[in-house]
């Protein structure tokens, strides 16, 4: 597994792997020595697994660490405890915990290491919060690159302001809350959703981009948090107020009417757009349909313009209020970006102010 991911790591030009550590032990030795741009960390190693080498290594070394993980259900819980502690992101192994066709997945892990690059520390939660650590096994890499210019991470201060006052609906109607994001969300979600009371006046309907077996860890991470409910959402789930529902990975997540109520349709028949399946602008575009709506439109930080094409859609067929993180929260500066580039963001909130914002906006 190391020479595999040194190899895909090495063939692109900017990036060079700079050393390997056996175990978390060595790799904290090493770290130390070597002062590596990002991290790869497998979350199966012996003598000190990789959760407790990752909390060491925020504490300690703070850099930019991508997981590698196995789509097991105790992989995936321990890649959500990963992201609470300071991962940037994770790739999926194709093949499980030995995965010789990690070539399968060498573009995006070249992708995430680069855009790991990009995303200063001060974004980073580098203390975990009430959580319990679970022991397992796992391998460590270190890379260093020259630096990498991209126009999707690149920080460049927004031309909007944060507004004085709230945005408000013009008119009373059913409301329904839209969120999209990636790269960081996890940790994004938890801060939002956990400012949510438990009897908001609407349903929160959620793209995280994650492939297929992680994303009911992460609902029942956050409704375990949480006062709302959260779930993973279920094909023909009515959609009731005061429940977050999280899109499937490797499915589409739509909306549609049924009488005077909203349902849940979960597919993988439709390709994904933007090479994302779930997609913001899947759930965005079947949630504009229902012109009746009152929909609030949240971005948050990721890759790309996923959702872009989404909020235009919503703000053509309903009355849409969009929120959009802040440069300043964003661990990567993307999807948010797109919205207040195109002039689309009715409200640009620190990632501390998103939960707070919604529950003003819903609840009046």
């Amino acid at each position: 597994m190391r020479k595999l991911i040194t190899d895909i790591l090495n063939s692109h030009p900017k990036i060079d792997v700079v050393g390997v550590a056996r175990n978390g032990k060595d790799a904290l030795d090493k770290i130390a020595i070597l002062k590596p741009d990002v991290i790869t960390l497998d979350i199966e190693m012996p003598i000190m697994d990789g959760l407790e080498a990752l909390r060491v290594i925020m504490k300690k070394h703070p850099t930019p660490v991508v997981m590698l993980s196995s789509t097991t259900k105790k992989g995936a819980e321990n890649t959500m405890l990963a992201m609470e502690y300071g991962a940037v992101d994770f790739i999926a192994k194709p093949g499980g915990a030995i995965s010789l066709n990690l070539g399968d997945v060498k573009d995006e892990i070249i992708e995430k290491v680069v855009a790991a690059a990009n995303v200063p520390m001060s974004k980073i939660n580098r203390i975990p919060t009430n959580s319990e650590e679970s022991k397992t096994r796992n391998e460590i890499q270190f890379i260093q690159k020259t630096p990498v210019t991209s126009n999707v991470v690149n920080q460049v201060q927004p031309t909007n302001v944060q507004s004085n006052q709230v945005p408000r609906f013009t008119s009373r109607g059913k409301k329904i809350v839209v969120v999209g994001t990636s790269t960081g969300g996890p940790r994004a979600l938890q801060k939002v959703l956990t400012q949510l009371p438990k009897e908001i006046d609407a349903p929160i309907l959620i793209v995280q981009h994650m492939p297929p077996g992680f994303t009911k860890s992460l609902a029942d991470r956050l409704n375990n948090l949480c006062e709302i409910t959260v779930k993973e959402a279920e094909n023909g789930d009515l959609l009731e107020n005061g429940t977050a529902y999280l899109a499937p990975g490797g499915q589409h997540f739509t909306v549609r009417k049924l009488g005077m109520s909203f349902v849940a349709q979960i597919d993988d028949i439709e390709p994904p757009r933007l090479g994302h399946r779930p997609s913001v602008d899947v759930l965005f575009e079947s949630v504009a349909k229902n012109r009746s709506l009152k929909c609030l439109a949240v971005i948050m930080t990721g890759m790309g313009n996923d959702g872009l094409e989404g909020v235009k859609r919503l703000k053509e067929c309903c009355e849409t209020i969009t929120i959009a993180e802040s440069i300043e929260t964003s661990v990567v500066y993307g999807m948010p970006r797109a919205i207040v580039e195109n002039d689309l963001a009715d409200e640009v909130a620190k990632l501390e102010n998103i939960g707070i914002t919604i529950s003003e906006i819903i609840q009046s």
